[in-house]
């Protein structure tokens, strides 16, 4: 999932609403309200905020 998040194109400090937009122009139109992809598109959030989370306290903590 870390290639899918650097395609995000999201800068390090962005707020997590900025992560799951970017996130959700990469999911296609016809799985976006979908009732059977929900728990894959809930995942899929997770895991981006998660790898956004993880890249911010790589920051935090060399101070880039």
């Amino acid at each position: 999932m870390q290639g899918s998040y650097d395609r995000l194109r999201v800068q390090v400090f962005a707020s997590w609403r900025d992560v799951v937009r970017a996130a959700n122009t990469r999911i296609a139109k016809k799985h976006r309200r979908g009732l059977t992809m929900r728990e894959a598109r809930k995942r899929f959030y997770r895991e981006m905020l998660e790898c956004h989370q993880r890249h911010q306290e790589l920051v935090r903590t060399f101070r880039l």
